[in-house]
């Protein structure tokens, strides 16, 4: 079965997969801080999808965000970049408004996304050159927009922080409104089909963004750090994705703050 197939089917068995399992006790931890949560089912569903591509393609790589391929230091081959739950706060509160992110490169080169909006079963996905889809739907191609006149998404958070938030809040000021979904595949997924225009985040891993990336790209849209370079798929990043109009005066926002330009060389390094 080709590739971009298997993704499509693998991802919705990992959706029935999670939706079985958040009926039963989960044990919940934190990771790094309080607020970095992890469950049972973030690692359960990250084992079954691992399992199951190596089952059908013996030969290919693996990043999860919960262990899986830490000892990858090169895109040479298949590797494809799991996220099992985006969106762990969401799951844990909520039990809604949490993904199944996953992409697929091959040499380093985009070959498939795919992010599934869990509970409401909403599949968006896309495979290099021939566009991009929400279930059977195919996506338009982005339209353009000003920040005037844009939703975007961001996460406030960013907004308090002493180094970086003056950057992040003149973008609040300038723009219609802001949003945030707490998952960062959905706010990318979101992004492709123009429920907002522009999302951008100060620091995520390659499962966050791995997906978001090529859906946004099949449907003309740009996806680049917040100072308009370009992502490196095995590194943690900033990230500023949207219709190609807004992200360039979003970049220019950014990219005239020598304050942030600073603390974000500093976060992130020189690359």
């Amino acid at each position: 079965m080709e590739i971009y197939e298997f993704g499509q089917r693998l991802i919705r068995e990992a959706g029935d997969f999670v939706r079985l399992r958040m009926k039963k006790d989960f044990r919940i931890d934190a990771k790094l801080n309080p607020n970095d949560l992890v469950t049972d089912v973030d690692r359960e569903t990250e084992t079954y999808i691992y399992d199951r591509i190596l089952e059908k393609y013996p030969d290919h790589h693996i990043i999860g965000e919960e262990g899986h391929g830490t000892d990858i230091e090169d895109t040479e081959g298949v590797l494809w970049i799991v996220d099992p739950i985006d969106g762990t706060l969401n799951f844990v509160h909520q039990l809604q408004n949490f993904a199944v992110s996953i992409g697929v490169y091959i040499d380093g080169r985009p070959h498939c996304g795919m992010i599934l909006d869990v509970m409401n079963d909403h599949l968006y996905h896309a495979k290099a050159g021939e566009g991009a889809f929400k279930d059977d739907i195919r996506l338009a191609p982005l339209e353009d927009t000003d920040l005037a006149h844009s939703l975007v998404s961001l996460n406030s958070n960013w907004v308090i922080k002493d180094e970086i938030g003056p950057a992040f809040t003149k973008v609040v000021k300038e723009a219609r409104s802001t949003r945030s979904y707490g998952s960062a595949a959905l706010d990318l997924a979101f992004t492709a089909t123009g429920i907002v225009s522009a999302t951008l985040f100060y620091r995520l891993h390659p499962w966050d963004y791995a997906a978001g990336m090529i859906i946004i790209s099949e449907v003309g849209g740009r996806t680049t750090n917040l100072l308009g370079e370009e992502i490196d798929i095995l590194k943690k990043d900033s990230i500023l994705a949207g219709n190609r109009a807004l992200h360039g005066e979003l970049v220019e926002y950014f990219d005239s703050d020598e304050s942030f330009i600073a603390a974000h060389r500093r976060a992130h390094g020189e690359k």
